[in-house]
């Protein structure tokens, strides 16, 4: 990572999954797994692999469980470790090393901008990043860690981009601006989920952000917008006003694993990367194609 002091990852994970209803009820939507793994874990090991140690999760009530997924379990390691179960427990004491997580509380659901103005008191830097819970990327280079290497301006911000149909622009924020060079936009102005026929282009913001430790002030001074919201758009328009947001294009493949069908395909395709279930998800898809050739 070009700059060392960029070193705190915030994860707003306070949504309360509505998509996912009843079940998110009494389960974190972060932690809704991807085989044996929680879509959480995949956020959390991009932001470590691009070089981030400590991790900011704004939570809310109900929500305390995805800290305690990073923290250690003594009474379940010493449980495998008297049963001979030493695979299980390498892999329980992997995930409990794989970041330093602390939490803050978001106590009224206002938008990801009061999500992430809840997170400045645990923030100690000049810059951070802001990753999605609900966002993976699958790809090489960890998606962060690209927008890391673009951030030139220690005053700036960078977004994630993503080229979209016009037709779904209403589901993202939308950004304006100047292709500067391939993949990199200089962003003149957002819109949060504009109708298409009002888009300004079709790149949307994907849930990956390097952002300046001034967005905490122009978030104090951002009013409700869309939704009855803080939206984190209304204040990076500010930045983008004045110069300041670079959008990068990056390399990868983006899941959405906050709606049930956005699950599901993460969870087939992310699954068949590991050999202990890719002949398993192979025959069950065989299976599923012939009872649809069936009309079963």
């Amino acid at each position: 990572m070009s700059d060392p002091q960029l070193r705190t990852a915030v994860l707003p994970v306070a949504g309360l999954g509505t998509r996912f209803l009843p079940v998110t009820k009494a389960v974190p939507k972060e932690l809704l797994p991807i085989m044996d793994r929680p879509c959480i874990e995949y956020v959390v090991a991009e932001a470590v692999e691009a070089g981030f140690t400590d991790l900011v999760f704004v939570i809310s009530r109900g929500k305390d469980a995805l800290v305690d997924y990073f923290d250690r379990s003594p009474a379940l390691e010493a449980s495998l470790d008297a049963a001979g179960k030493s695979e299980l427990l390498a892999e329980v004491r992997r995930v409990a090393r794989l970041a330093r997580v602390v939490a803050v509380r978001q106590q009224e659901t206002l938008g990801l901008g009061h999500a992430v103005a809840c997170a400045r008191p645990a923030v100690r830097a000049a810059r951070f990043a802001v990753l999605l819970g609900d966002d993976i990327v699958d790809a090489r280079v960890p998606a962060i860690g690209q927008l890391a290497a673009a951030a030139d301006d220690r005053d700036g911000a960078v977004v994630a981009l993503m080229e979209v149909p016009r037709a779904e622009t209403r589901n993202y924020g939308v950004c304006a601006g100047e292709m500067v060079a391939p993949g990199r936009m200089q962003v003149s102005g957002m819109v949060e989920k504009p109708d298409p026929a009002d888009a300004p282009s079709n790149f949307a913001i994907v849930g990956r952000y390097i952002l300046p430790s001034s967005i905490f002030d122009i978030l104090a001074r951002t009013p409700r917008g869309r939704g009855g919201e803080i939206q984190l758009t209304d204040a990076l328009a500010v930045l983008a006003a004045a110069g300041r947001v670079q959008g990068v294009v990056f390399d990868g493949e983006r899941f959405d694993t906050g709606n049930p069908l956005g699950l599901l395909r993460a969870s087939l395709l992310l699954g068949r990367q590991r050999p202990a279930f890719r002949a398993g998800i192979d025959a069950l898809l065989d299976e599923a194609l012939a009872r649809r050739a069936r009309g079963a």
